[in-house]
């Protein structure tokens, strides 16, 4: 499987300019779709695609696999949606919230895709901050920071795209203290497990998602 995944990312290094001019079309389509009132719910049940085709896009542009880094990874993704199924179910760490459609389907009231959210923006920050940051300790905390200014974003355009909603329309304090502690936990599992994050696709992947949210909250107005 390591052979294969190589022999794809060199195929995919020698167009990455292609790649990269796929992602951002992908994405400003994506853009256009969810802000026409016709095409909008389509493009809303697309949303589970899109965090599975960017995942697998930077997938394919990883280096270093290993089995140590795939449980790594898989651990991850179960920390994110263990928490968020007790986040949903007793409103405990992120408060009063229940998921809508938006995100696929669900287990105990969880969309299956939501822990896999969680490894992609804590993957790709932790793969941008390792370049700049020489301190791992560092890293989970501006991790965390990074985290929370997205999430500050998303809340804005989520419940108009059917991904979740809150209680009276508000969301609480804890939320972003929740994705603040939450994203340093997986950040530093992810930095103190000697896997190195190398990615070339991960800083496109971050700005495309933090933009994507940025110009929805003018353009779904």
């Amino acid at each position: 499987m390591q052979q294969r995944l190589k022999k794809i990312a060199a195929l995919l290094d020698d167009h990455f300019t292609k790649v990269v001019i796929f992602f951002v079309v992908f994405y400003s389509v994506g853009i256009i779709g969810l802000s026409i009132e016709a095409t909008h719910p389509l493009f809303v049940r697309l949303t589970p695609l899109a965090l599975l085709l960017s995942t697998l896009g930077m997938a394919f542009f990883h280096r270093g696999y290993s089995e140590k880094a795939i449980v790594v990874f898989f651990v991850l993704y179960l920390i994110g949606f263990g928490v968020e199924v007790i986040g949903v179910n007793t409103k405990l760490i992120f408060g009063h919230y229940t998921y809508g459609s938006g995100l696929g389907p669900k287990l105990l009231q969880t969309p299956l895709i939501i822990g896999l959210n969680w490894l992609l923006l804590v993957y790709a920050a932790n793969s941008v901050l390792e370049k700049l940051i020489g301190n791992r300790f560092l890293i989970p905390v501006l991790t965390g920071l990074v985290m929370v200014t997205y999430d500050l974003i998303l809340e804005q355009v989520a419940p108009q795209i059917d991904m979740w909603s809150w209680q009276n329309e508000k969301v609480p304090v804890q939320n972003y203290l929740a994705w603040f502690v939450l994203a340093i936990i997986l950040s530093g599992v992810l930095t103190f497990s000697g896997i190195r994050v190398k990615n070339r696709l991960a800083p496109l992947i971050l700005i495309c998602q933090i933009l994507f949210f940025i110009l929805l909250l003018f353009t779904m107005k």
